[in-house]
């Protein structure tokens, strides 16, 4: 289908059903307004519900809630959310989420359905880099609210969505004219501004535009001299326009269209540990040596790319058609259209690498261990559209007993161009594009006294340490599925709920990879040779194409009891299915994995009581039951072979695992003005067994990491607790509205990778197992005057981890086969001060 025929089903769509999500809360004050929790509304089975009635485990926020804790990422998100995680091993614009242990790792669909305004994100096409799917710079302004479904959503939402979903509603346009201004000031030069208007253009035509500009330098400073000054800044604009039109008194058009972009330098990791006498441990050794003999501080890391940068451009066009039938029919459509290009020019972890000068022989040399570098031929390492297309009916009973949907979805991600990268590994580039290289590594290993006799003589080919490799392709999605759902009045306490969704997926991809191999003896000049990565392909070159095809069903059934108006009781079971994959960049034998499945079962209670002192209590258990997991394995250059090849990691269905918690939400409003809120996640998860092929000895890669029975689960803390207190001062209402409030989160201990478990690896790191982060304590302050003296005016200040918490947020899993590990490092403290105008 042409670009123009996807503009010209969006744009003339006119069968609908009302989804008009009007959730959430109130005003008076964030995470900390706990009676709210009895009137929000969310849309967590599509149609609009109150959150107390809704037999899902769901956190919710509203937009002063997210503009008070500065929410501007994924990352954020997951600091205050019971059971949410954030993967942010390429950084916070490009993490993904994770719910209940359900992660995304490299090279597999979501296992958490990102949706704004009920449409996935944009999907992105890079076999070896995360981008799409999660919740980008500027995703979260103008918002009505922020739902976070815990468990499987499968049946309404489609697959992926194991984990849970998080959907982002936006502001609709309203019939009042109305607006605001906002400008926020901050350290490290921190400038953001926001503008919104509504516009009542006529009583049956409505606009809203909206736009986010955000500027802030970066926190980590980069202390080699080489490339940006400053890493893991901000820059970003987002605009947003949405047009509501009653077309007639039954019929409403609903478009929204969207653009973002962001460029910055992008993530670095930070050199925090090394392995002496393992593969690159010396040169790690030598380079936190000099950090620490020149005091370089925690928040510093090295990077040796010049002109370092990350360049994210979306946009995306919405169009929601709703047409109510009749009081017992409503037929609703969606479409959209999106595009993500993604441009990453980056030092992977951190090192500044040289070798050590030769006295009257060799200078010392640099050379670069993992960059990545967009391909010559590519644009960029993402480049690609989504289209989602959902016919829903809607309907109810006469008696009100039976309220039903059902629907159709399709869903295509297509590449708009070859994307990729050419990136050097433990080698010497003076020019990457052109394959302007020198081996210097190799050169010093076959100088060395006990190997140079044998490459003299040929009992030995020249031993060659460095490559550059070249990966480029194209990555296609499709996805069809059909589903119903309904719910049932037993009788007028008891609700039965039974849903089903069919689903098929397929995927394509055509790639390319290469290996550039450079002289090392008996000096290393000369051009390249060339050699295919895959054992299976052959140059010129090197062609691969790949596909996947997997289809499944999930189902929902669930009973929900409520003996009186302020107490829900509910059990369900759901079967959950996360899509099959490609991963062209692993070894043959792992290229293409299977789906995994997952079966939920989940007890809750949601409770609200009034009176002089008001609150809820809602809490909920559940456990899962996975097969045929798709683990994260990692695999290295086989010294054996001498391939040449990156290290890399993926997906394989190799394991069984269980999943069991609790989840606990409350809020109290003791006297008025005070409310107080905690939530508080417990997660425990086991690998039961694990089954994982072996590698052939002539296979260019080994597997340098993998998961054993018994392991726990990544990104799964056991303990999240997350405590919030708002007090709203009492005074004059010509004062304003005056409150001040704190909220602390506490992150249990967590695995992020399950490299360097042996007993040699931890014995290097000082007895500590490098791949489980320690637990991690903030503590975020606000000041909020409401309504100035009477004026449309409103203050707000804010600090974040006001302890200086320093802490890690992931760890890769080098120390073993590397002889080093990095880390992303955690936010700093930062504050600053919100005006807005509103009018």
């Amino acid at each position: 289908m042409t670009k123009k025929r996807y503009f010209a089903l969006i744009a003339s769509t006119s069968l609908a059903s009302v989804l008009a999500p009007k959730a959430g809360a109130q005003e008076a004050a964030g995470r900390n307004v706990s009676t709210a929790n009895a009137d929000i509304i969310v849309t967590a089975r599509r149609v609009e519900e109150r959150l107390q009635d809704v037999p899902i485990s769901i956190t919710v926020f509203n937009q002063q809630e997210i503009s008070r804790a500065n929410i501007v990422n994924a990352e954020d998100l997951a600091k205050l959310t019971p059971s949410l995680s954030a993967n942010t091993s390429f950084g916070s614009e490009n993490s993904t989420f994770a719910i209940r242990g359900f992660v995304q790792d490299i090279g597999t669909a979501p296992s958490v359905g990102n949706y704004f305004a009920d449409v996935v994100a944009p999907r992105g096409g890079s076999p070896s880099i995360p981008s799409g799917d999660g919740a980008g710079p500027g995703s979260f302004f103008d918002l009505q609210n922020v739902q976070v479904l815990k468990g499987p959503q499968g049946t309404l939402f489609g697959r992926n969505t194991t984990g849970g979903a998080v959907l982002l509603v936006p502001q609709k346009p309203t019939s009042a004219f109305e607006g605001y201004v906002e400008g926020t000031l901050g350290n490290y030069d921190q400038r953001r501004l926001q503008a919104v208007v509504n516009i009542p253009v006529a009583e049956t035509f409505r606009v809203r535009l909206g736009v986010d500009r955000q500027k802030r330098d970066g926190w980590l400073r980069n202390t080699s001299g080489i490339g940006p000054s400053r890493f893991n800044d901000i820059d970003y604009l987002a605009a947003r326009a949405s047009i509501v039109a009653d077309l007639t008194p039954n019929l409403e058009n609903y478009m929204i269209a969207s653009y973002t972009k962001s460029d910055t330098s992008g993530p670095l990791q930070k050199l925090i540990a090394c392995n002496p006498g393992v593969a690159l441990g010396d040169f790690a050794c030598a380079q936190l040596a000099d950090a620490e003999a020149k005091a370089e501080g925690f928040y510093t890391a090295r990077s040796d790319v010049e002109g370092a940068k990350s360049k994210t451009e979306t946009w995306q066009v919405i169009n929601t058609t709703t047409w109510q039938a009749s009081d017992h029919l409503t037929v609703k459509n969606i479409a959209s259209y999106a595009q993500l290009k993604q441009t990453l020019r980056s030092a992977l972890f951190g090192t500044q690498f040289s070798t050590p000068a030769i006295p009257g022989f060799l200078p010392s040399v640099p050379f670069n261990f993992a960059t990545v570098i967009p391909a010559p031929n590519a644009k960029g390492l993402s480049n690609q559209s989504t289209f989602t297309e959902e016919f829903q009916l809607q309907g109810n009973s006469g008696d009100g007993r039976l309220t039903w949907q059902a629907g159709v979805y399709y869903e295509r991600s297509a590449p708009l161009s070859l994307t990729g990268s050419q990136s050097p590994n433990t080698i010497n580039c003076t020019d990457i594009a052109q394959l302007q290289c020198t081996d210097i590594l190799g050169f010093l290993a076959n100088l060395n006294p006990n190997v140079t006799p044998l490459v003299v003589a040929g009992i030995i080919p020249p031993i060659q340490a460095g490559s550059v490799n070249y990966t480029v392709g194209r990555l296609t999605t499709r996805s069809i599925g059909t589903y119903a759902q309904a719910n049932y009045a037993l009788t007028d306490q008891l609700k039965l709920t039974a849903g089903i969704r069919y689903t098929w997926d397929r995927q394509q991809s055509d790639t390319a990879q290469i290996s550039y191999l450079f002289p090392t003896f008996p000096v290393p000049v000369g051009p390249p040779t060339a050699s295919c990565t895959r054992g299976n392909t052959s140059l010129p070159d090197c062609a691969l194409q790949l596909s996947q095809k997997s289809s499944a069903p999930t189902w929902l059934v669930g009973l929900d009891f409520k003996p009186v108006e302020d107490l829900l009781l509910y059990a369900k079971y759901a079967r959950g299915y996360r899509t099959g994959g490609i991963k062209s960049d692993a070894p043959v034998a792992f290229s293409v994995f299977r789906p995994e499945k997952v079966d939920a079962y989940e007890i809750g209670l949601k409770s609200s009581f009034r009176g002089p002192v008001r609150g809820n209590f809602n809490v909920a258990a559940f456990y899962n039951d996975f097969s045929d997991q798709q683990l994260q394995v990692g695999f290295a250059d086989n010294p054996a072979v001498n391939g040449g090849v990156s290290a890399t990691a993926g997906p394989v269905n190799a394991g069984r695992s269980r999943i069991y918690g609790v989840e606990v939400e409350a809020g109290l409003n003791p006297f008025d003005g005070l409310s107080l809120n905690a939530s508080y996640a417990y997660l425990n998860t086991r690998i039961k067994s694990v089954d994982l092929p072996q590698l052939p000895p002539t296979d260019p890669y080994i597997v340098s990491s993998t998961v054993l029975p018994g392991d726990q689960l990544a990104l799964a803390p056991k303990h999240k607790v997350v405590l919030a207190a708002n007090y709203m001062l009492p005074l004059g209402e010509g004062v304003g509205a005056v409150s001040v409030g704190a909220t602390y989160s506490h992150t249990g201990k967590q695995r992020v990778n399950y490299a360097a478990r042996d007993a040699a690896s931890i014995a290097a790191n000082g007895g500590r197992d490098i791949g489980v982060l320690a637990p991690i304590d903030l503590l975020n302050l606000n000041f909020d005057w409401r309504r100035i003296a009477g004026s449309p005016v409103d203050l707000s200040l804010f600090m974040t981890n006001v302890t200086k918490e320093r802490y890690y947020t992931f760890t890769p899993g080098l120390f073993a086969v590397a002889g080093f590990e990095v880390a992303n490092l955690g936010e700093p403290q930062t504050y600053g001060a919100r005006l807005r105008y509103s009018f």
